[in-house]
């Protein structure tokens, strides 16, 4: 059981990964039991059968693709149908564009959510980039925009990008605008 807990949790963390202290922690086990936990669940996914493997990136364990099946995640990534935005690849994008260069945690503050695949994703979809590192303590990575966004936007530069200060005024205009009080769906008395 333990096993499947520890698949979970390095589940969860994503690319954060977890050191056998942490194993060691949330299990409630000594390191030694964690190390012979991670090594039995790292050779259930050396399986030909398994997509994925575990890792010692880091310091950390995490689970990762096998690099043997590279060339379908690339197919994936290029497809058009799977190519589309979701609507929090947006707003992460738009964050990133108005704020680079700016880190992951940065990122997560102002959306209120982690963004760590989303990174990811627009990471291999070419759209953002690791853009040096930041000064703040770990020296988190900052990430920034690429040609690859501007292009797929039709941008120039990201000086193109709508100004947000006139989005927000027209949102307010909006919201003034929509009286739901005095609207006529308001039940006559």
């Amino acid at each position: 059981m333990k096993k499947a807990v520890l698949e979970g949790l390095l589940f969860v963390v994503g690319e954060d990964g977890l050191t056998i202290d942490q194993i060691s922690d949330v299990l409630e086990i000594n390191e030694d039991e964690a190390k012979e936990l991670i090594m039995e669940l790292k050779k259930d996914y050396e399986d030909e059968t398994r997509g994925l493997r575990i890792d010692f990136l880091g310091n950390k364990f995490k689970i990762t693709t096998k690099f043997e099946h590279k060339e379908y995640y690339q197919k994936l990534l290029e497809n058009p149908e799977t190519n589309t935005l979701s609507q929090a690849a947006l707003e992460t994008l738009a964050i990133i564009a108005y704020n680079e260069p700016i880190t992951r945690v940065q990122v997560d503050a102002i959306r209120g959510v982690g963004s760590v695949s989303i990174i990811r994703k627009l990471v291999a979809k070419g759209f953002v980039k690791e853009g040096g590192r930041s000064e703040l303590p770990g020296r988190p990575i900052l990430y920034e925009t690429t040609n690859e966004f501007l292009d797929y936007f039709g941008l120039s530069s990201t000086e193109d990008l709508p100004n947000i200060e006139e989005l927000i005024e027209e949102s307010e205009e909006v919201d003034e605008e929509t009286d739901l009080y005095n609207s006529k769906y308001v039940e006559e008395l």
